[in-house]
């Protein structure tokens, strides 16, 4: 009972904060956004030997994902497999200390919620349903375009079927229309059907949101209602992950963290393909919120190509050898 009426008095005192603007108000230049990020990202270098430490890093953040039309039973086993095993292990053992290599997988593996299921026989199969988890895109990804029980109903089916983690997507005319409100009561509804059970996502559409204070300003509303991660993008707008919307939802995350105590983690999504780009982020991310955020709990990589060019990089360094 204690802890309804405090979650009770903690959905007034947000709602309160939306409507009295307390927490969404913000002026930002992009031009100035765009100086900043770039310097932070270009001051460290990152060479030699050094690259490949970070690109097996990014492997441990990455959220292996196949969001196709024709993705099947057998390209979501061949996905897992390869999120379970990346690399043979005589590779494995000679880049990393023995003691890591159960570490070296991916964080999670993403798909459709009609394909949780695929993944989750597999994953049993290979005896490593405990070890990665499965996210499910849901509340009808990409668009958000449907009913509000249908997007509901969505995140039941995918974690009755085994997801571990959710990744929703907002109704984007919510936060054009400056619907603030209306936008934080439907994200509230989706962290309630998460409940215990699951983990939620929340995707901005960062490309369709028109401006960097509207990124700001949704960031912030779907952390009051209680994403545990915020996400740029579903990788299928114009305009995906880029490193000054990354900025702007790193200062939304600094400043609910500064508000409310609570750390939520960050997600870019879409055009995240190469080492030199992941190298990129994780400066970012350590220059602003520090190294310990570098952890699959707080940051991840959604990608479909990243691991293909780590693979390349750690090759390439053993043939230099």
């Amino acid at each position: 009972m204690r802890r309804d009426t405090a979650a009770s008095s903690r959905v007034t005192f947000l709602k309160w904060l939306i409507v009295h603007n307390s927490l969404l108000q913000i002026i930002i230049s992009l031009r100035q956004v765009e100086d900043i990020s770039n310097e932070i990202v270009t001051k460290p270098k990152v060479t030699g030997s050094n690259e490949i430490v970070w690109a097996l890093k990014a492997l441990t953040l990455i959220d292996l994902t196949t969001l196709s039309g024709d993705d099947t039973r057998a390209n979501v086993q061949r996905l897992c497999h390869r999120a379970a095993y990346p690399f043979p292990l005589p590779l494995l053992e000679t880049l990393v200390d023995t003691t890591l290599l159960k570490q070296m997988h991916v964080a999670a593996v993403c798909v459709y919620p009609a394909r949780v299921k695929d993944a989750y026989e597999t994953f049993e199969q290979l005896q490593c349903i405990d070890d990665i988890p499965i996210a499910a895109v849901a509340t009808g990804f990409p668009s958000g375009q449907y009913g509000l029980k249908t997007r509901l109903e969505e995140i039941t089916y995918a974690i009755d079927c085994g997801a571990r983690e959710i990744d929703i997507v907002i109704n984007r005319q919510l936060a054009l229309t400056k619907q603030w409100e209306a936008l934080y009561d439907e994200v509230c509804q989706m962290r309630m059907t998460c409940g215990e059970k699951a983990h939620m996502k929340t995707i901005l559409a960062v490309g369709e949101l028109g401006s960097m204070e509207n990124v700001y300003k949704a960031a912030m509303v779907c952390m009051m209602a209680g994403a545990d991660f915020i996400k740029t993008s579903t990788g299928k707008e114009t305009v995906n992950a880029t490193l000054p919307v990354g900025l702007v939802m790193i200062w939304a995350i600094r400043e609910f963290k500064r508000k409310t105590n609570q750390i939520v983690g960050l997600k870019p999504a879409g055009g995240v393909r190469t080492v030199r780009e992941a190298i990129s982020w994780m400066i970012l991310v350590k220059e602003t919120l520090g190294v310990e955020s570098l952890e699959p709990s707080l940051f991840r990589f959604g990608a479909s190509g990243l691991l293909d060019d780590i693979d390349k990089v750690v090759r390439k360094s053993l043939l230099c050898k």
